[in-house]
């Protein structure tokens, strides 16, 4: 069973093109990552990893043993702007992992299979991150 959308995903297709865009308000990033992390608990419903993109919204997703009390096994946290990244595939999840800007424990943390969210990739201007392969570059 999916979990029940709060996101309209309508606004949230447009808050995550702002973002994308580079044009996103604070409201805006807040709706985009909502949005996203719901679309991971669709795409990949469970309770066994708990991703958290604080102050932005946590989500629990990934089948496998469920987790009921205090600190969940398996917890992926990370910042908006980097979340945001990870789910439109302008950041690579092992660059974003390697660099600290993801903090992932547990054996199920590794969700880099159920990134990107968005079949797109492109760079976004003023975000790190080129998903371009080297040899595009120049």
């Amino acid at each position: 069973m999916s979990p029940r959308r709060r996101t309209d995903p309508a606004a949230g297709r447009t808050a995550v093109a702002a973002w994308t865009q580079g044009e996103a308000e604070r409201r805006a990033v807040t709706t985009a990552v909502r949005f996203t992390l719901e679309e991971l608990a669709d795409r990949a419903p469970g309770n066994s990893v708990e991703v958290r993109v604080p102050p932005a919204g946590a989500v629990q997703a990934v089948a496998g043993p469920r987790h009921t009390r205090g600190t969940p096994p398996n917890v992926v946290e990370t910042d908006p702007d980097t979340w945001l990244g990870l789910a439109t595939g302008v950041v690579a999840w092992a660059d974003a992992v390697a660099d600290g800007r993801v903090h992932a424990s547990g054996e199920r943390s590794d969700i880099s299979h159920l990134l990107p969210l968005t079949v797109e990739r492109r760079a976004v201007p003023g975000r790190s991150g080129d998903p371009r392969p080297p040899e595009a570059r120049g």
